[in-house]
C-alpha cells in the first residue's frame, strides 16, 4: 500500500484553493437549482463564493429544517435533483429523517479514512455498525469496497456468534463503535477463540476513550477513529499520526459560534459546519450539532487538510449513548405517552468501557418495569429506569445530563 488514498491528501494549500474556487460555486450553483434552497439560496450569486471564508454569509441549515421540508415534500424535502426512486437505498435516522445514498465507489468518502487505517485488499472487516433503517452498516461497507476489503456484514449484537464467526472466516480489521470490539474479544477469550488476527479497528459513533484504545494497543490492535454522520458521511478521520482528525477531501468545514453561523477563531470551540462537495445530495452549511475545534499546522503524517480535534460534545443537549442519539424531542415524546409522568431525565454514564443509560421519571407510579418498552421505543436503546417522586428533578432545564469523563 502507499502511504496515501489519494494524491487530494497532500495537496499544497494553494491546490487546494484553487480546487474549491471552482467545485465551490458550482455546488452552490446546484443546490440554487433546487426547491429545498428556494427561499435561503434563490438571491446568492455562486461565484461569489468561491473560497470557504465567503460561506460565512449563507444561512445555516439545521437538522430541523430538513425534517420539516421532508414532512412537507417527501422523501427529501427538495434537497435534491433526484426522487427516492432514483437512489439505490434510502435510509431514516431519529427524527425522522430520511438520507439518500448511492451504492457508487466511496459514495460517503469513508474509503479515504479506511486506508488510513491501512485496510485494503486481502483484508476481512467484520462490519458492526447497524445494518437496519440508519445508514452506518452500508456508509463502512461501501468504503471497504473502495479500498478492495472484503465485508463480513456482521452488524450489532449476537455477540457469541460473531466472535465465532470472526475466528472461523479469519476477520482481520473490526469497524463499529469503540466498545462493541472488546466485548467481542471478551466473549471470544471466554469461548477459548483466537481473534489474533484482528490487528486493526476502525471505530466510530461514540467516544474512543484513551484506556480503551490502550487496552486494544496491548492485544495488539491499532485503533483509530472517524467523525461521520449519516447525513454527510465522512467528514474527518484520524491517521497513524494521531494527533486530532484530518478534514475529508470532499466536504469544506467551518467551526461556528453554537447557534449562530459565525466563525470562531482557531482553537475555540463552536458548533461544526459542513458542506458538502457531494452532487447528488448537496448541503451547504449544514450544522451538525456537534462541538470541535481547529488545530493549527497540518498532521505530521503529511496529508495536508485543515484537521479539527474531534467529537467534543453537543452544541445542544442531544447525546451520543451506545451509537445512538438521544434528542431533547424524544424525552419530551417519552413523557407524553404517560400522563402521570410529570418529567424526565436521561443520564449517560460509563460502566467500565461500556456506555450506560438511565432514565429518570417524576412520577408517584411504583413499577419501573412499566416504562421499559416505551423506553426502548421512543429512545431506541435500553436502560435502568428510575422512578423518583414529583419535584425531586433539578428545575434547571435539562434533560438529558452526559455524566461521562472525555479526559
Amino acid at each position: 500500500m502507499s502511504d496515501y488514498f489519494d494524491d487530494l491528501e497532500t495537496r499544497s494549500e494553494d491546490e487546494r484553493i484553487s480546487s474549491l474556487a471552482e467545485c465551490l460555486p458550482a455546488q452552490i450553483a446546484a443546490a440554487k437549482a433546487l426547491p429545498g434552497y428556494a427561499k435561503t439560496l434563490g438571491g446568492v450569486d455562486p461565484d461569489a463564493f468561491a473560497w470557504r471564508e465567503a460561506l460565512v454569509d449563507l444561512p445555516v441549515l439545521r437538522k430541523a429544517d430538513l425534517t420539516s421540508a421532508q414532512a412537507a415534500h417527501p422523501p427529501f424535502g427538495g434537497y435534491t435533483a433526484w426522487q427516492g426512486a432514483q437512489f439505490d437505498q434510502i435510509f431514516q435516522s431519529p427524527g425522522p429523517i430520511y438520507e439518500p445514498a448511492s451504492v457508487s465507489t466511496n459514495w460517503w468518502r469513508m474509503g479515504r479514512f479506511l486506508y488510513a487505517c491501512g485496510i485494503g485488499e486481502g483484508d476481512i472487516v467484520q462490519n458492526c455498525f447497524g445494518y437496519h433503517l440508519t445508514p452506518a452498516g452500508m456508509i463502512f461497507e461501501n468504503g471497504a469496497r473502495a479500498v478492495g476489503a472484503t465485508v463480513l456484514p456482521a452488524g450489532t449484537g449476537q455477540t457469541e456468534l460473531q466472535a465465532r464467526a470472526a475466528h472461523d472466516i479469519g476477520v482481520t480489521a473490526y469497524a463499529g463503535t469503540p466498545d462493541y470490539l472488546k466485548v467481542i474479544l471478551d466473549k471470544a477469550e471466554e469461548m477459548g477463540l483466537d481473534l489474533s488476527r484482528i490487528t486493526r479497528a476502525a471505530v466510530s459513533g461514540g467516544a474512543l476513550f484513551p484506556s480503551l484504545r490502550q487496552e486494544y494497543a496491548d492485544r495488539g490492535i491499532s485503533c483509530l477513529q472517524c467523525y461521520a454522520t449519516a447525513d454527510l458521511g465522512n467528514i474527518a478521520y484520524e491517521s497513524p499520526a494521531m494527533e486530532g482528525m484530518i478534514v475529508d477531501e470532499g466536504v469544506v468545514v467551518e467551526i461556528v459560534r453554537p447557534g449562530t453561523g459565525d466563525p470562531v477563531p482557531d482553537g475555540e470551540v463552536g458548533e461544526v459546519v459542513v458542506t458538502t462537495l457531494n452532487k447528488d445530495y448537496p448541503l451547504i452549511r449544514f450544522a451538525t450539532g456537534d462541538l470541535s475545534a481547529v488545530l493549527p499546522g497540518i498532521s505530521p503524517c503529511g496529508r495536508t487538510n485543515m484537521r479539527i480535534k474531534g467529537w467534543m460534545g453537543r452544541a445542544d443537549q442531544t447525546t451520543k449513548i451506545k451509537g445512538m442519539f438521544v434528542r431533547p424531542e424524544q424525552v419530551a415524546d417519552l413523557v407524553a405517552r404517560h400522563p402521570e409522568v410529570l418529567k424526565a431525565r436521561v443520564i449517560a454514564g460509563r460502566e467500565g468501557e461500556m456506555d450506560t443509560m438511565t432514565v429518570q421519571l417524576e412520577t408517584e407510579a411504583t413499577d419501573p418495569g412499566a416504562y421499559a418498552d416505551s423506553i426502548a421505543a421512543v429512545l431506541k436503546l435500553k436502560g435502568k429506569v428510575d422512578l423518583v417522586a414529583p419535584g425531586s428533578l433539578p428545575n434547571d432545564g435539562k434533560v438529558i445530563d452526559d455524566q461521562r469523563s472525555y479526559d
